[in-house]
């Protein structure tokens, strides 16, 4: 029988957990936790993985920041960088735990456009979390925009819509070839046409809305996003929270979500189903083939 086929988001966040130091150790770490879901999810399903690198991509522009004889490397240069890093380690931990299949990173760009209105109010966090004064003595120092993250601050980036994935042949010749494709991560490098030629520009794309996009591009039978959360919530973080299991996007519509963590989520798994997506499910890492079967997690389905 042939697999279904699965775009797996895998959050930044959970490669390198909030407010755990920005280690290689730590990182290769929780990656093989990951990868113990990812490999559980690939023996049953098709599986395109597209993870964040929100804390990875802030670590570098601040280590780019430090060394003061050369000018600080774009984002758009960064976000490759993490792409290869992330990326390697994802693929060898998959490899070790799945031998027998093809694992392949394929480093991806993204356009978008440049007249995006996310260019003006960026909303991305990047980076480690700061308290407010430090957040804000950065800010002054460096130029930065910083908006609040949770009980912390961090530096935001602009966001712009995926409108493209330049890469697109490449990766569905290789699912084709039945091989566990790593791509479009930290959401895609991106990039503009600009004079017939592709040019970096200087953003993190959302890897969910991302992931979205790819899925809908490839026809994917589900769109998974594995997060920090066990579910999405309504009121969340307060007494009166309450997890949604099955929804759709009509109802989700009447409710509003944060823009730096599960509001991006949202928009991207309702555009998906909107476009003729069957299933999103949005969930913890270790429960990642439960949220497929509708026995963890939240579902969102076509009404």
């Amino acid at each position: 029988m042939t697999k279904q086929t699965v775009v797996v988001a895998l959050g930044g966040n959970a490669l390198l957990r909030r407010g755990e130091p920005l280690e290689a150790d730590i990182q290769r770490q929780n990656i093989a936790k990951a990868a113990q879901t990812i490999a559980e999810i690939g023996k049953e399903y098709n599986v395109v993985l597209v993870h964040g690198n929100g804390p990875q991509v802030g670590l570098l522009a601040l280590q780019g920041l430090e060394y003061k004889k050369v000018n600080p490397y774009p984002l758009d240069v960064l976000g490759s960088e993490t792409q290869g890093m992330i990326g390697y380690m994802l693929m060898q931990e998959l490899k070790n735990l799945l031998p027998e299949q093809d694992v392949s990173c394929m480093l991806t760009q993204m356009t978008v456009d440049p007249n995006d209105p996310a260019f003006a109010d960026p909303t991305k966090p990047i980076g480690p979390v700061y308290e407010e004064a430090e957040a804000r003595e950065m800010a002054e120092k460096y130029h930065w925009t910083v908006k609040p993250d949770g009980q912390y601050f961090r530096r935001v980036v602009p966001s712009p819509l995926p409108t493209g994935i330049v890469e697109s042949d490449a990766i569905t010749t290789l699912i084709k070839q039945d091989h566990l494709v790593i791509c479009t991560g930290g959401g895609g490098i991106p990039v503009k046409k600009e004079n017939g030629k592709l040019v970096g520009v200087e953003a993190v794309i959302d890897k969910d809305m991302s992931a979205a996009y790819l899925a809908q591009q490839l026809n994917a039978d589900a769109l998974l996003i594995l997060t920090d959360a066990d579910a999405v919530y309504l009121d969340w973080g307060k007494p009166t929270q309450k997890a949604l299991r099955s929804t759709n996007p009509r109802e989700l519509a009447q409710y509003a979500f944060d823009a730096g963590s599960m509001g991006p989520k949202i928009d991207a798994s309702c555009d998906f189903i909107k476009k003729g997506g069957k299933l999103v499910g949005i969930g913890a890492l270790a429960d990642g083939l439960a949220i497929l079967k509708g026995e963890a997690g939240t579902n969102i389905i076509a009404e």
